[in-house]
């Protein structure tokens, strides 16, 4: 277990089984799509920062329980959507519910972790989660949509990358830390300051992702090495190297963006390697990242603050 898991380890076993308890339902579907998903793992970083962020801000209720899994299944709702939309067949090292079950099962799931997330959001009684979390859910449908807009665009500017990943992967992350300070009644600095860590912790794990579709390995990521590629997203080692490279690289490059193919993905990688676009990439990770660390000096002292940091760094030294 990763040292920033272990201060949290046995409200993250209650975690797991209260998201046991909240998939039952009396349609056996559900029920089947829901654990499928769930048991496939994962990192499961979102619930975490729920955990660790309500613990370094001295909450002392169990709230944090409910909301670390209310976040996870709005994240796991997203990604039954998303494998619809993207058409994906592989996601943490198996075959994703829509290939397995079909995409009207797959979006009608999502639609219930969705809806099972406010029922147990209604129960922490608190308008101003509850006005978090709606933002958030409302964000992140945005940045979905603006990415189906870029998609086989390759004049994609740095910037209005970004702005997509802010929204569709960022957010969760600051919606997540922001609420569980809410929770813990923390004053308003450190609130403030929580929002920023998740904000920031959330764009450098986004552009870890990135960079590790095309350095990563099949096996570790659990999909497909180059999936953005075929998929047409303009990330930010594609941008990169269109940006610095010659002219004949960024027009083939340009080129495979527009037709969202993996063809001749081994001479994209190789331009990317050769204009630095991973570690650009990297680089600008690690930017966000220090901003997260930064952000912690509004809490006191503890290992939850030192877990937090931890897993700030853990975001940009990961391999999948």
């Amino acid at each position: 277990m990763l040292p920033f898991r272990q201060v949290v380890a046995t409200d993250f076993d209650a975690v797991n089984q209260l998201i046991i308890d909240e998939l039952r339902s009396d349609v056996g579907l559900v029920e089947q799509i829901g654990h499928y998903l769930i048991d496939a793992g994962g990192k499961r970083l979102r619930p975490l920062l729920v955990l660790l962020v309500a613990q370094a801000c001295a909450y002392k209720g169990k709230g944090h329980i409910n909301l670390a899994v209310i976040i996870e299944f709005i994240h796991s709702a997203t990604l039954l959507h998303d494998d619809v939309v993207d058409t994906s067949e592989m996601r943490r090292g198996r075959f994703t519910a829509n290939a397995q079950w079909g995409n009207p099962s797959s979006v009608l799931v999502g639609d219930f972790l969705y809806s099972r997330a406010f029922q147990m959001l209604v129960g922490l009684g608190s308008m101003e989660i509850m006005g978090i979390l709606a933002d958030t859910t409302n964000i992140i449908s945005e940045g979905e949509v603006q990415q189906l807009i870029n998609a086989k665009d390759p004049d994609v500017t740095e910037q209005a990358y970004l702005e997509v990943i802010r929204g569709k992967t960022a957010q969760l992350f600051e919606g997540a830390a922001s609420a569980a300070a809410v929770l813990a009644d923390a004053n308003p600095e450190q609130c403030a300051a929580m929002k920023d860590y998740g904000y920031h912790i959330g764009m450098a794990f986004q552009l870890v992702d990135d960079a590790l579709d095309y350095r990563g390995d099949a096996q570790k990521l659990g999909k497909n090495v180059g999936d953005d590629l075929a998929e047409g997203k303009a990330t930010l080692p594609l941008i990169h190297a269109m940006r610095t490279g010659s002219d004949a690289d960024a027009d083939f490059v340009r080129e495979a963006i527009r037709e969202g193919s993996t063809e001749h993905l081994d001479s994209i990688i190789s331009i990317i390697n050769t204009t630095g676009g991973i570690d650009y990439t990297l680089e600008t990770a690690r930017h966000y990242a220090n901003k997260a660390k930064d952000s912690l000096a509004q809490l006191t002292e503890s290992p939850y603050r030192q877990a937090l940091a931890q897993l700030a760094d853990f975001a940009v030294s990961r391999n999948h």
